[in-house]
């Protein structure tokens, strides 16, 4: 039986991007939309690129409200809850707990998002069997280190039977470096990135 090893933002949590009318609401009109339509992005576009980094994109677009990227991101997540996470994660979390499996997140930036309090506030984090957070181990996604730490939490298993999930491509990439099964989340698509999971994870 493989184990689930998933990004946290993104795959589990919605999206910035999903989140842009709750926090137009405090912020005021969001012109950039990332995935949705990168048209309107082209700082997004670099991020896919690799000329700019994740951390880099959000300390541009908090600047430009005056912000620092906790700052920001408290007009997307705050208050914290249950509506933050994408329900169908939740149950595919849950589902494959009960049938045994080990299930953990491997994120570069929870800790850099959002600050401590705000994970009591969000339930489906008190399934998870461990939380490997770059932020704090200092290994950010695609370093193979970052992999390895999660692999340790794991138990050391054979990377082929890890599945692990990310929407940055950048991350697939490295995970499948190490020999991880990686699979691509794509939030624009959920039908088919929660087929490619379940699909991963079939014996």
């Amino acid at each position: 039986m493989k184990h689930l090893l998933l990004d946290f933002g993104g795959p589990v949590l919605l999206t910035p991007f999903e989140l842009a009318a709750k926090a137009e609401q405090t912020l005021g009109p969001i012109s950039w939309r990332g995935p949705f339509d990168r048209s309107t992005d082209p700082e997004y576009v670099r991020w896919q690129t690799g000329e700019i980094t994740e951390r880099d994109y959000w300390v541009i677009r908090a600047a430009a409200y005056g912000l620092d990227t906790i700052g920001l991101m408290r007009h997307f997540y705050e208050p914290a809850g249950d509506y933050l996470v994408r329900p169908q994660m939740t149950d595919l979390i849950t589902r494959h707990r009960a049938m045994g499996r080990t299930v953990g997140v491997l994120t570069n930036d929870m800790g850099a998002f959002h600050g401590p309090e705000w994970k009591q506030g969000i339930s489906v984090i008190r399934q998870f069997d461990f939380i490997v957070d770059g932020s704090v181990t200092g290994f950010l996604k695609p370093d193979p280190r970052a992999f390895k730490t999660a692999l340790d939490a794991l138990g050391d298993p054979e990377p082929s039977e890890v599945v692990f999930v990310d929407d940055q491509l950048g991350n697939v990439r490295g995970a499948e470096a190490v020999g991880i099964c990686a699979v691509h989340f794509d939030p624009t698509d959920l039908v088919a990135a929660f087929e490619r999971i379940e699909s991963a994870l079939a014996p």
